[in-house]
């Protein structure tokens, strides 16, 4: 059920927040001890604010489409009074005393705060195998990753926990959980969500985003928490639209780029077959395909690894005087960051506006690009090599290659779900457009979902 549907509910009285949350919490109970979603629970917090959902709504106060919707953010988001680690030991004493911006906004919009999701350890990883809260399993098939750094996002969305979660993309971290774990994951423009009061990674990387069980459900998420903040330097004052996709809303006149070279290379398979399935399926919609050339993607990826590697570590340089407060493969790339001469950071910084440059001008010959999410699906928990293409491929470096690249662009991104590989594991449709066009990229979603791409229920964890 999506946040549109039980939202009618909760307006009939055919159901309440109160009940919704406490089978939220019931679900959290019996599922956690394997799934590892969840590092912290506010089970009092959320009822309390449910009851009061309840109230307004019943009293005719109505915030909106997320009033009395139980919701939960990534670890990384400050809520008040309640501890926000980052996956990490580094801030295992940290209780922020004022909200972050987003969940601020969404407990204006109503939503109804559940509490702190897993990740992979300071959001610098795609694995969600955190060392010191548990590895966070996939709901599709419990010895599979869910992906990361969202990784308990993407499985609490999936295991029907949450309507939605937040999660944060600095390089892949929203849509890979999202492809992986079979859910809507958006990663917005750079500047389109505020930062304020979450832990940073990349300075000039990192984003904001929600992982939802629709399109239009991620739609109702970003109006809520897009717009300017003062209090994030990179907060964008570009006009915030509605982003919810016009009822029975059409592909038609849709310019839809196909990229003939890197996002189609090395893929397994099942992904292959199953974007291409897509992209006939938005032809078949009304969409116009048309064939292109993207800029060169495996130095935007280079570009991309040498920013993170030199920013996470001036992020991180404070506290590595314990290093026993690290995870060894955290530690490990923030040593490596260390490393990072200043020429390479900067002439990375140059290289990034000249590719900018270079996408600007491909946005004049089509609306958006369809992709795979990921060329490969949820790996093994514990496994460090993918194979495709007949070549073994480090399972970190493959499952961000398609992309990392976005990142440094800033552009905005979707991610759904397109289909079941031949093990019954979930695949990532990717739909990227010119920035601040996260409507476009909605609509497309929304029009592809509502025309049969798509995957079947999950089956109970």
């Amino acid at each position: 059920m999506t946040i549109r549907e039980v939202g009618a509910m909760l307006r009939s009285r055919q159901v309440s927040s109160a009940e919704l949350t406490q089978a939220a919490i019931g679900r959290i109970d019996r599922l956690n001890s394997r799934l590892k979603a969840f590092i912290a629970m506010t089970a009092e917090y959320a009822m309390h604010h449910a009851r009061q959902a309840d109230a307004e709504l019943a009293a005719g106060r109505d915030r909106g489409p997320l009033h009395g919707i139980p919701m939960a953010v990534k670890d990384l988001f400050a809520m008040r009074g309640v501890r926000t680690t980052g996956g990490s030991r580094v801030f295992e004493n940290l209780v922020p005393e004022v909200h972050s911006t987003v969940v601020e906004k969404l407990e204006a919009a109503g939503a109804v705060m559940l509490g702190k999701l897993n990740m992979h350890e300071l959001a610098y990883g795609i694995t969600s195998a955190n060392p010191h809260f548990g590895a966070v399993g996939n709901p599709w098939n419990l010895e599979h990753s869910p992906g990361g750094s969202s990784g308990g996002s993407g499985a609490a969305v999936a295991a029907k926990i949450v309507y939605a979660a937040m999660g944060s993309d600095t390089g892949g971290s929203i849509r890979i959980p999202a492809a992986f774990c079979g859910t809507v994951g958006l990663k917005p423009t750079y500047g389109r969500v505020s930062r304020h009061g979450v832990l940073p990674l990349g300075y000039t990387l990192d984003h904001m985003g929600p992982l939802t069980r629709s399109v239009r459900d991620a739609a109702l998420v970003l109006n809520a928490i897009a717009g300017y903040d003062r209090r994030d330097p990179a907060s964008s004052r570009h006009p915030v639209v509605d982003f919810i996709p016009e009822e029975g809303c059409s592909l038609r006149g849709v310019r839809v780029g196909f990229p003939e070279n890197f996002f189609f290379d090395r893929l397994d398979p099942d992904v292959e077959s199953s974007v291409r399935g897509a992209i006939a399926r938005a032809e078949s919609l009304g969409a116009e395909v048309k064939r292109v050339v993207v800029p060169d993607m495996d130095a935007l990826n280079a570009v991309g690894r040498v920013i993170l590697l030199a920013e996470a570590s001036a992020v991180y340089e404070p506290y590595l005087a314990d290093r026993s407060r690290f995870g060894a493969d955290v530690l490990d790339l923030l040593d490596q960051g260390r490393l990072v001469p200043a020429t390479d950071y900067i002439n990375a910084q140059r290289l990034r506006r000249q590719m900018l440059r270079q996408f600007v001008k491909l946005w004049s010959s089509i609306d958006c690009l369809l992709c795979p999410t990921t060329p490969n699906t949820a790996p093994k928990i514990g496994a460090t090599v993918v194979r495709l293409g007949g070549h073994d491929e480090n399972v970190r470096l493959a499952t961000t290659r398609l992309v990392r690249g976005i990142n440094v662009l800033g552009l905005p991104a979707l991610s759904i779900p397109c289909g079941l590989s031949a093990d019954g594991l979930p695949i990532g449709l990717q739909i990227i457009g010119p920035a601040f066009e996260e409507a476009l990229i909605l609509r497309v979603g929304a029009a592809l979902e509502e025309g049969g791409v798509g995957i079947p229920p999950r089956s109970e964890v």
